[in-house]
């Protein structure tokens, strides 16, 4: 399921690319292909107004802001998506190594080399274990406590970096919507000014709404992205709430070992 919502990703951002390109490839055929007295087709020059550039520039200085937001966006999003593929690792967030040295030192009995090894490990499972061993004086119920709060601090941290995403593919299409909103005053403001003419009312009004088909661009793979990792997260949540559970049951009986 992961894998096909990677490739849906993907091919989100490649239709996006790919409607834009073609509809700019058309703009430009259409405008260049002129005919000559003896039949032969001629090259003309594309109207101004139909490159990217000009889509860009042509809201005025408010459309270009939008659109620099709107690029801002999109670099954050894939930003923070890089960053939660980072985040959400087993080997970061449990480490396979950790959970033996715990293990061990568990089945021996010896809380404070657990402690030690927490100590040494920087992952999310050994502030969790460690945040149990300490009150491990205090009973098993006050243990599991600890263990709780400590995890639930854990997963509300990797969850408000993995929210950014989610900011990100909220805030792109209503950056492009509103560079459309902006587009179509424009629009309407000319037409007040000098009246309608086609050509240019046409050209301005899909100026307008290339905003809102780069929003969407953006938005559309970022939430799927971020649902991915999400799950991941939340996956690994639910092992290492398990993991955690198996390596503490023993406590009820075990000693602190000084020294």
């Amino acid at each position: 399921m992961k894998k096909i919502m990677m490739i849906v990703a993907v091919a989100a951002l490649v239709f996006g690319a790919g409607v834009t390109t073609t509809t700019a490839y058309a703009q430009e055929a259409a405008a260049g292909e002129v005919v000559t007295a003896d039949g032969q087709k001629a090259e003309a020059a594309a109207p101004k107004g139909t490159s990217f550039i000009d889509v860009v520039l042509g809201g005025g200085l408010v459309g270009f802001i939008l659109w620099m937001a709107l690029f801002a966006s999109g670099a954050f999003a894939i930003y923070f998506i890089v960053d939660g593929y980072i985040l959400v690792r087993p080997k970061k967030i449990m480490p396979q190594e950790l959970i033996d040295q715990v293990k061990e030192a568990m089945d021996q009995g010896d809380v404070m080399k657990a402690i030690e090894i927490c100590d040494n490990d920087p992952s999310s499972m050994a502030k969790i274990l460690k945040a149990g061993f300490s009150h491990v004086e205090e009973g098993f119920d006050v243990i599991d406590e600890a263990i709780s709060a400590a995890g639930d601090l854990e997963i509300e941290y990797m969850m408000q970096r993995l929210n950014w995403i989610q900011i990100c593919s909220s805030l792109a299409p209503m950056l492009g919507l509103l560079g459309t909103v902006q587009g179509m005053i424009l629009t309407f403001a000319s037409i007040a000014l000098t009246g309608v003419e086609i050509s240019s009312l046409s050209l301005t009004i899909s100026q307008a709404l290339y905003t809102t088909a780069g929003g969407l661009c953006t938005a559309i793979p970022a939430i799927m992205f971020f649902c991915i990792l999400r799950n991941s997260a939340n996956r690994l949540v639910l092992r290492m709430t398990v993991v955690t559970g198996d390596l503490i049951k023993n406590l009820r009986n075990v000693e602190v070992v000084e020294g």
